[in-house]
């Protein structure tokens, strides 16, 4: 696994992930924003995906500092029932880009894809959007470039217990974050 972050912690996102995850997309820069989402989207565009994002077929992992959410990777399921294959989506804030927050998040999502039995795991990018496709390439992912856009495939390996063991001890951990972040943030005086 990938050395662990020292300026921020990825973890599983849970409660109230709506606010922290569209003040995050707000944020990103014209650039950022059009690589996420394939191209140029509004604010009321993003306040609208927040909607979608929030259902229970989506893993979320966030990249945290100082409490403030700067990264996102986003596991959603293709197809019903027990699928087969998933989707990844990423986006993070400029000035955290190109500093292995993308192979944390990557790393992760595997994780969680692998353990819910994700056979293989879709990522779409732009074509001229060099990080995904180092990122994609790190992973040894299947390139397909099409019309403008780049298809990368990456195949998770079988669960495990110990990946199984791996997940629960890292949400363990992010949860236990989670509640020091929110102590923290009562405790400031206002």
């Amino acid at each position: 696994m990938h050395e662990p972050l020292t300026d921020g912690v990825i973890r599983k996102m849970w409660i109230d992930r709506g606010g922290p995850y569209r003040d995050h997309l707000l944020r990103l820069d014209k650039d950022s924003r059009r690589n996420r989402f394939g191209g140029a989207v509004s604010d009321e565009f993003i306040e609208n995906y927040i909607e979608l994002s929030l259902g229970l077929d989506a893993v979320i992992h966030g990249f945290f500092v100082d409490g403030i959410l700067r990264g996102v990777a986003e596991l959603r399921l293709l197809g019903n029932g027990f699928a087969e294959e998933a989707e990844a989506a990423f986006s993070i804030e400029t000035p955290w880009q190109s500093n292995g927050v993308g192979t944390a998040l990557l790393e992760r999502t595997l994780l969680a894809a692998r353990n819910r039995g994700i056979k293989l795991l879709h990522m779409a990018c732009l074509v001229n959007n060099a990080r995904m496709i180092e990122l994609a390439r790190k992973f040894e992912a299947d390139l397909k470039f099409d019309f403008g856009s780049v298809i990368g495939e990456v195949e998770a390996a079988y669960p495990t217990p110990i990946s199984m063991w791996r997940e629960l001890v890292a949400d363990t951990h992010g949860f236990a974050t989670a509640m020091l972040d929110v102590q923290a943030k009562m405790l400031r005086p206002a």
